[in-house]
């Protein structure tokens, strides 16, 4: 069986193979992208949920990345509002530490060196009588406030798909491209699907190896083609627990080993913590957290939080192995965080690789690695677009977030206000498609817990690819967290 002829073929489903997807069907190439679990389903979906320059990679004297990543941050604030939203981080001062002239000069490039329009400045504050100062311990007692973002990481994997996909690209999920050899000017690529169907075969004037960790394993194993550069894995770990503060502001902390870990508040009721740095050997497959990573964490913010929290504490867990370039640093902290697009010029049709990236610069690295592909390609369109386009859900009609939410929870009324608002956050003006003529709780079908209803299953199973429950219970949503039920979704999921 075969699925024709494609420009371009994508292997990986993270967070750069659907920004590459996305961009490319936009300048009219014909895309196919294959990945071989869920969308977002490995390290796109396991990060600390930041759209951030990253404060600390200024030490490293990381200004190019700093910039380009602190420039994106204006971008995917304004064309993705409804999963990125604007945060306040509280540096409280540690003595024993950075000195306080060297938070402030840093400080001061992270505010000029990106372009910021949409954020307020940095300020230094005094902890004391400050409601930022209630939940630390006594003895800090100055601190600086800054600003970043946050992002619903798995989202944004989900709506570059879904909007490469509205574009005219084939989005193939449980899809491993198992085989690919050059044949003139073509690849051809098996694909074998998870549910055991019949292998299929494609042809492609070009492939894009996007495949994160697993991207020398694809090089070497599938394309039969000698890596051109070393791959860093580095497992990041987070934990969860309850409440730790209020406010929507979060905490940076400075650890004495040289690294930051974040407490940011996460779906209301919880406080997110990470990250671990940990040098990985062996397969990037299913990595876990350890004991000493909850042990590490929760001492490093145990330093600063005056009712620290435990180990005991953990509701939940992820971890995610981040493929960084191998830049002979021997701190894994201090790995570069940039990304190289390495092209292979072995005659015959071309081949781009992807190696590390953040998921703050996706957009930027789309748009270079298509700036490459076009050089193969004079007769397609070449000019960059995505800048200033919304991804779905992200146009609101000239209103803020906030207005949209109210808007949303006026125009259906007969429904929890609380449910609209977590339905908004999710979906954005994409919510109004979901809902239709929904006016009434009962209208949504079977509730599963959570703030799950039937109606958003059978969405994300139509438009969003989601397959088995852990995809809509802790990737497109995050409702596995607040009791959704597994087993009645698995149920509901079998029957559709």
């Amino acid at each position: 069986m075969t699925d024709g002829t494609v420009d371009l073929l994508i292997i990986g489903g993270g967070i750069n193979g659907v920004g590459i997807a996305r961009d490319a069907a936009g300048r009219g190439f014909s895309v196919a992208l294959c990945e071989r679990s869920d969308l977002g389903g490995a390290t796109s979906s396991a990060s600390t949920k930041l759209i951030h320059g990253g404060l600390r990679y200024l030490e490293h004297y990381e200004f190019r990345l700093v910039r380009e990543a602190l420039t994106e941050r204006e971008v995917l604030l304004g064309n993705a509002q409804h999963i990125v939203w604007p945060m306040r981080f509280v540096l409280p001062h540690h003595a024993d530490l950075r000195p306080a002239w060297m938070i402030r000069i840093g400080l001061f490039l992270y505010d000029h060196i990106g372009g910021r329009k949409a954020l307020p400045a940095s300020e230094a504050i005094r902890l004391p009588g400050d409601r930022r100062g209630k939940p630390l311990k006594d003895s800090f007692t100055r601190g600086f406030v800054y600003s970043d973002c946050w992002v619903d990481d798995a989202r944004l994997v989900a709506l570059n798909a879904v909007a490469a996909h509205d574009l005219g690209a084939r989005i193939m999920t449980r899809t491993a491209v198992t085989a690919a050899h050059r044949d003139g000017d073509l690849w051809r690529a098996r694909l074998t699907s998870a549910d055991g169907g019949e292998p299929r075969d494609i042809a492609a004037r070009m492939i894009v190896n996007a495949a994160g960790p697993w991207v020398n394993d694809v090089l070497g194993a599938t394309l039969g083609v000698n890596a051109p550069a070393a791959v860093r894995l580095i497992k990041g770990s987070h934990i969860v627990v309850p409440q730790l503060f209020h406010g929507d502001h979060a905490y940076i902390f400075q650890h004495g080993d040289g690294r930051v870990v974040f407490a940011i508040p996460y779906e209301h009721n919880f406080t997110l913590i990470g990250t671990t740095d940990v040098p990985v050997d062996g397969s990037p497959d299913n990595p876990r957290i350890t004991d000493d990573e909850v042990a590490y964490l929760c001492g490093a913010v145990g330093e600063y939080f005056a009712k620290p929290p435990t180990p005991e504490d953990v509701v939940w867990t992820y971890s995610g192995i981040r493929p960084l370039y191998d830049d002979g640093d021997t701190d894994p902290s201090a790995v570069t965080r940039d990304y190289v697009l390495a092209m292979d010029d072995t005659p015959g049709p071309p081949l781009l690789s992807v190696y590390g990236g953040k998921i703050t610069t996706y957009r930027r690295l789309a748009e270079e690695a298509m700036d490459k592909v076009s050089e193969r390609f004079p007769d397609k369109p070449a000019g960059a677009w995505t800048e200033s386009a919304a991804l779905p859900g992200g146009d609101l009609g000239g209103l803020g977030y906030g207005a949209f939410a109210q808007k949303l929870s006026s125009d259906f009324a007969g429904l929890d206000a609380v449910y609209l608002r977590q339905l908004a956050r999710r979906h954005g003006s994409r919510a109004y498609d979901i809902l239709a003529d929904v006016r009434q709780t009962a209208d949504l079908g079977q509730d599963f817990g959570g703030g799950l209803f039937e109606r958003e299953v059978s969405w994300l199973m139509q438009h969003e690819w989601a397959r088995e429950p852990a995809d809509i219970l802790w990737r497109r949503t995050k409702t596995g967290l607040h009791g959704a039920d597994p087993d009645a979704l698995a149920r509901w999921m079998n029957r559709a």
